[in-house]
């Protein structure tokens, strides 16, 4: 303990508070709440054995600690909440990337709201909906409104006539007064109703405004009202009634070696209208209490609903002062419970039994690419007969057309997967203008390999190509005296590789994990090289033209392609415009001009 932490631990309060964890560098490591801060902060800095690792670890790095004092416990948890939303303590439990969660956001804020999706929740006036761990199933919620309302969806209200959205019958257009605004906020109210989950509101609700449509003569109004309510029914039918009514999050939580995710249930007025799974980190060496008592705190903190009832897998010792903070969060009752019987228990063990599963998920997703990664270079070991497994792989491709642009690149595969910063390629010098890929593969190799000394030197190097690209790139780089590293050659028809040495290929098994493996590495090798090769080429199409112009040389080619963006461009470019460009001057842009409309002529 420093001199400073020694201090302060004499003068903490019997009050209760926050107390604020800080490294050497003044960082902000953990934030904590108590009911004494006096008890509890000295209990971190008793000898203790029954210290978990994470605190002892924390503890060392402790150079100073802050406490603040709250009127109340339930006030020492708000705040603790909010530090923890704020500085992401490293030690403590926090929901994974939950600071970029997206949101629904409805724009009440404005005369006409629009519905889109944000990943920052302002006081801003508007309605925010979530938080979503699928970006994806947000953006389908709102495209599943817009065509069931005519939503306004565009930014810009001052235009003099309406767009294709409104032509297309997708939104009502505002913009020029063709809805009134009480109209407008009907629709509002519904997709609002309709996010709650309360789908049964929102078909009561259209049928109503059917109805007064109806009587009124508004029979076009009726009409789309009805198929609004035909779309909404359809979307209820495909909910499933979980419990009598109300409204409810039931929460499931379950652990594996991957950590731990929570899966919650919501429920809308009885129906279950969707559920989200939340991965928590910093909880291997928790309770399953503290880190369920951590998740509820940082979900309801930042979430924009919470029901009058939360199911819970178990019960808390700090479950009456959670049920407080949640009931004053949201201004009215709610109460956690963790049910022994019924519907309400079937409810949390689903979702228990969906978190479990997702876990599995995620273990055979990860079995799966550590076959498709490492298990694959053993495999490739094994059928190549290597001394090592080939950690770092090196495969070159040649591109060209005819012998013009030729290019090669270069690859590297490192445990099986691609490490993009370790590509490079190479414009080929030695065989330009002729379709030469035996010359091309000893340039190259010689330019990767020519030294005596390599830095990072590969395990394994793959020559795309079959027998005669091999023996070429085997020349320079024995040559050179890499004498130990191995070099196979890899036909392009049947994958057959070539080793050095041997007249018969050796045949990867037709679904090995091998050969796969060989196959994204060639793939890539071309991809990379084709590339580069088309890159090439097009910029030297794109200033061939401009080459044939008399007083335009390279500095004023690329002022002309930097002014206008492309040759199309120039070719409309009037005489002024580009004598007015820094660098040109009239008889240049004049001698532009006359090219290429003697060009059209033609």
């Amino acid at each position: 303990m420093t001199e400073n932490v020694i201090e302060k631990l004499q003068l903490l309060p019997n009050q209760p508070g926050v107390y604020i964890m800080k490294d050497n560098h003044g960082k902000i490591i953990y934030v904590g709440k108590a009911v004494v801060l006096k008890n509890r902060v000295r209990q971190y800095f008793q000898t203790n054995k029954n210290h978990s690792a994470k605190v002892k670890s924390m503890v060392a790095k402790i150079d100073d600690f802050e406490t603040i004092i709250t009127g109340s416990e339930i006030e020492a948890l708000i705040l603790e909440c909010n530090l923890i939303k704020k500085h992401r303590p490293k030690y403590n439990i926090s929901l994974k990337d939950d600071k970029t969660y997206p949101y629904v956001k409805v724009t009440l804020n404005e005369p006409y709201p629009r519905v889109l999706t944000t990943r920052r929740v302002l006081k801003d006036g508007a309605r925010y909906f979530g938080p979503y761990t699928n970006a994806g199933a947000v953006h389908e919620s709102i495209k599943l409104l817009r065509r069931l309302f005519p939503l306004r969806s565009c930014k810009n209200m001052d235009v003099d006539r309406p767009c294709l959205e409104y032509h297309i019958k997708r939104c009502l257009a505002p913009c020029t007064g063709k809805v009134d605004v009480a109209e407008y906020n009907d629709m509002i109210k519904a997709v609002c109703l309709f996010l709650e989950g309360r789908s049964d509101a929102v078909e009561k609700n259209l049928t109503e405004r059917m109805s007064a449509a109806a009587d009124n003569f508004k029979f076009e109004l009726a009409a789309k009202l009805r198929d609004q309510l035909i779309a909404v029914r359809k979307i209820s039918e495909k909910q499933n009634i979980v419990t009598g009514a109300g409204d409810q999050d039931a929460v499931g939580m379950a652990r594996s070696e991957f950590g731990v995710c929570m899966q919650v249930f919501f429920i809308r007025s009885g129906k279950m209208v969707g559920r989200d799974h939340f991965l928590v980190t910093g909880s291997e060496e928790e309770s399953d209490e503290t880190v369920l008592e951590a998740f509820l705190k940082q979900y309801y903190n930042q979430a924009t609903f919470i029901p009058r009832e939360v199911l819970l897998p178990f019960e808390l010792s700090e479950q009456s002062l959670l049920e407080a903070w949640l009931s004053k969060q949201k201004a009215a009752r709610v109460e956690l419970e963790s049910p022994k019987r019924g519907t309400k228990k079937d409810i949390v063990q689903m979702a228990t039994g969906n978190a479990e599963k997702f876990l599995a998920d995620e273990a055979t997703k990860l079995k799966q690419a550590n076959a498709q990664t490492l298990g694959a270079v053993a495999e490739l070991q094994r059928h190549l007969q290597l001394s090592k497994a080939p950690n770092r792989m090196e495969c070159f491709d040649i591109s060209h057309i005819q012998g013009s642009e030729t290019v090669a690149s270069m690859v590297v595969f490192e445990g099986g997967v691609p490490n993009k910063a370790a590509y490079r390629r190479f414009k080929i010098r030695s065989a330009e203008g002729k379709p030469d890929d035996f010359l091309s593969m000893r340039e190259v190799t010689m330019r990767r390999y020519g030294d005596s000394v390599v830095e990072d030197m590969p395990d394994l190097i793959i020559i795309d190509g079959g027998k005669g690209q091999l023996s070429s790139a085997l020349e320079i780089i024995r040559g050179a005296g890499h004498l130990l590293v191995p070099v196979v050659g890899l036909a392009k028809q049947f994958e057959y590789i070539f080793t050095e040495g041997e007249s018969e290929p050796v045949i990867l098994p037709r679904h090995s994990q091998a050969l796969y493996l060989v196959q994204r590495i060639r793939d890539e090798a071309h991809r990379f090289a084709v590339t580069y090769h088309r890159k090439l080429r097009s910029k030297r199409n794109l200033v061939s033209v401009l080459d044939h112009i008399v007083g335009i040389g390279p500095k004023r080619r690329k002022l002309l392609l930097d002014h206008f963006g492309s040759v199309d461009k120039i070719k409309t470019a009037n005489v002024e415009a580009m004598a007015k460009i820094t660098g040109m001057n009239l008889p240049a842009a004049q001698a532009v001009y006359n090219f290429f409309a003697s060009r059209n002529e033609i």
